[in-house]
């Protein structure tokens, strides 16, 4: 992903401030309160695991935890639990490391699987539309607020955790990190390093949620009706 027009348009932004644009000589200030860095700071990946439990039953999601000899059976158990019949997901190279392709291939016609197939075009989100489970993988996960990072792709469709009656997010326990401040600097840092990072990132934070002025919560109104948070150690 390559930035356009930028020079430009910051030339602009300094004249409509009145002023020449200034390129050199600038310090980033420092500040003296960094809840943005304190918070949480120095729990190891097993007590983020602890932060992000309880704020599942904040954002009404289901926690699961276990390990990856225990993952298909864990998985196998939730899509009985949502009535998962029809599937869609990524094309993510993990479900062959988690063991999850050999769990499907496994299944026969009991499920059908849809794995995202960027030639199919419009006809993935049709498809995500009818399913009954959207299943995809965290890449970074976020402690404080319960939410998955996903790095949509041409092989992960945004609308996989989006249309589907219900949604399944698999944690690998090393994508934990305390809250959104690190994860902005993980992107920032891959995309400095000369990473494709995808331009558009998604932030799921457990099934769909609205609140009227009156503050009466409503689940699955735009989205997921449920969300299960499988941690993966």
């Amino acid at each position: 992903m390559s930035i356009q027009n930028r020079e430009a348009f910051l030339d602009k932004l300094a004249s409509r401030l009145g002023r020449e644009r200034r390129t050199e000589g600038v310090e980033r200030p420092q500040w003296s309160v960094t809840p943005q860095d304190e918070v949480f700071k120095g729990m190891s990946q097993d007590e983020l695991v602890e932060v992000l439990e309880k704020h599942c039953k904040v954002i009404h999601t289901t926690f699961k935890r276990t390990d990856r000899v225990g993952l298909t059976e864990v998985l196998n158990e939730t899509l009985k639990a949502y009535e998962g019949k029809a599937i869609v997901t990524s094309n993510d190279a993990r479900h062959q490391e988690y063991g999850i392709t050999k769990f499907f291939e496994e299944q026969g016609d009991r499920v059908d699987v849809h794995v995202w197939d960027p030639a199919l075009g419009k006809e993935n989100q049709k498809i995500a539309e009818r399913a009954d489970v959207g299943l995809v993988f965290s890449d970074i996960t976020l402690a404080e607020s319960g939410t998955v990072t996903l790095f949509n792709t041409k092989d992960n469709g945004r609308s996989i955790s989006l249309l589907p009656r219900t949604f399944i997010a698999i944690i690998p326990k090393s994508t934990l990190v305390p809250r959104m401040t690190q994860a902005a600097r993980h992107i920032h840092q891959a995309q400095a390093g000369g990473e494709d990072v995808p331009s558009y990132v998604s932030f799921i934070t457990g099934p769909s949620n609205s609140a009227d002025i009156e503050m009466n919560l409503i689940v699955g109104v735009h989205g997921p009706v449920k969300a299960t948070y499988i941690v993966v150690d």
